[in-house]
């Protein structure tokens, strides 16, 4: 099985910064790609940025970039989401997304919340 455990999400100021954890376990086959998605009430859950584990090539959505970097580790099977310049439109929970030929897999979600 393979468990994906999140950390770093909480409140913060409109222009502040997060930074995401996202740590892998267990027998994991074939990591092709990680990333994060996120999900705001009322909203479908949106891919926000993803590297590949051969090569750490990146991309991210638009409304992120200049703003959001995401990294990986690969020794750790870890990846990292750095958002600055937070916005009030960036609060959503933000689920890591760990990608297989054979499977995707999920964590359990952090909640970012961005409020003055």
């Amino acid at each position: 099985q393979v468990q994906l455990i999140e950390s770093g999400g909480g409140l913060v100021q409109p222009g502040g910064s997060l930074r995401l954890s996202c740590a892998a376990s267990g027998s994991i086959f074939m990591l092709n790609r990680m990333g994060w998605f996120r999900q705001a009430p009322g909203k479908e859950r949106e891919s926000v940025a993803g590297i590949s584990w051969i090569g750490g090539n990146t991309y991210y959505t638009d409304s992120v970039k200049g703003r959001f970097t995401i990294s990986r580790d690969n020794a750790k099977n870890t990846v990292y989401l750095q958002m600055n310049s937070l916005e009030p439109e960036d609060t959503a929970v933000y689920y890591c997304n760990l990608y297989t030929p054979l499977k995707d897999y999920w964590g359990q979600g952090t909640q970012v919340t961005v409020s003055s």
